[in-house]
């Protein structure tokens, strides 16, 4: 096996702005791992947040040691390897993981959503996220986003109610909202989720801080709409944490570290009863069908990465009635386009 990989710079079309901060890029490290003549490609996203950057990731996979992972891939093995070397960082051990089931995929003849065993037919709709802005970029960024039969708003202002009503202005189709733990008022917040429900908003997403577990497991009992965790749930071991504090949770590759933990945390949250979104950061198309090939095993998705960019180094997959398309080509299914 032999591990490569290189920075790249993710550029964003409109400023991403949410209720703690804004940007206009996204670092990225792009891995490929090469093996009898085929290649597999992942990709970190690292966004402000999450405390990743091009260095810390390039300081961990040059402690990596491609030896490592010997074929027929142990999931489980490399992953606790990888844990091995640092703690944290979940995007960057994503991508080696996302390289891995690509090249997988090619080299065991099959598309990695028939290796994570996906029905293509259950596929759900994917939202298009649409970041705080002035009314007028609003309205431009719902029009862009008209192929969309579910529109994701970010939240956590004091001029939410206005960013709704503007969005509704022109359109009817159901929404998702994300808080980005902007909440802190206990009642106000219950007042809007009866009010959001009026609006067609069908989740809302993190609405208090992630520490702030009793104020989350208040409104989740006393919500008309499914309050789902999201900055609360990085990796397996959160799941557990979620149930009885919100009704489902986020799943999102580049804090799951991957898609076999990815899969794992599906599996423990049906056992938990609680409903799964399967979500991205600012990413290509790369890890986009990496989390496409496990949507169908999801309750909703909002996968609308190569939306959102312009600079996406892989063709678009397959969009057809607000849903990705997965193929039956090997691996991933990814067509660079340079």
């Amino acid at each position: 096996m032999q591990l490569t990989y290189r920075p790249y710079d993710l550029l964003l079309r409109y400023p991403f702005t949410i209720s703690g901060f804004s940007r206009t890029s996204t670092p990225l490290m792009m891995v490929q791992i090469t093996h009898e003549g085929y290649i597999g490609h992942g990709e970190a996203s690292m966004v402000p947040y999450m405390g990743e950057s091009h260095q810390s990731a390039s300081e961990f996979l040059s402690k990596v040691d491609a030896r490592q992972f010997k074929y027929p891939f142990d999931y489980a093995a490399i992953i606790a390897y990888l844990d091995s070397i640092a703690p944290g960082q979940p995007a960057v051990k994503a991508a080696i993981d996302i390289a891995l089931h690509d090249l997988d995929g090619k080299l065991r003849s099959k598309p990695c959503w028939q290796i994570v065993g996906s029905d293509p037919a259950l596929m759900p709709v994917t939202s298009v996220t649409i970041g705080i802005d002035t009314p007028e970029v609003v309205l431009q960024k719902v029009k862009d986003a008209a192929s969309a039969k579910v529109i994701k708003v970010k939240l956590g202002r004091d001029t939410d109610k206005i960013l709704i009503d503007t969005i509704r202005s022109v359109t009817n189709v159901p929404l998702y909202v994300d808080a980005n733990q902007g909440w802190t008022d206990r009642e106000q917040a219950l007042d809007m989720t009866y009010w959001l429900k009026e609006q067609g908003v069908q989740l809302i997403e993190q609405p208090f801080a992630k520490t702030d577990i009793d104020a989350n497991a208040w409104l989740t009992d006393r919500s008309p709409i499914p309050i789902i965790g999201d900055e609360s749930v990085q990796r397996l071991a959160d799941v557990d944490k979620a149930a009885g504090v919100y009704h489902g949770i986020n799943i999102k590759l580049m804090k799951s570290a991957g898609m076999y933990e990815a899969k794992q945390m599906i599996d423990r949250a049906r056992e938990l009863d609680l409903k799964i979104l399967i979500g991205c950061m600012s990413e290509t198309s790369c890890a986009t069908l990496a989390a496409a090939a496990l949507a169908p095993q999801c309750d909703w998705a909002d996968l609308d990465g190569p939306f959102l960019v312009s600079n996406n180094p892989y063709a678009d997959p397959e969009f057809k009635g607000g849903k990705w398309v997965l193929s039956n080509n090997y691996g991933l299914g990814l067509s660079p386009l340079v």
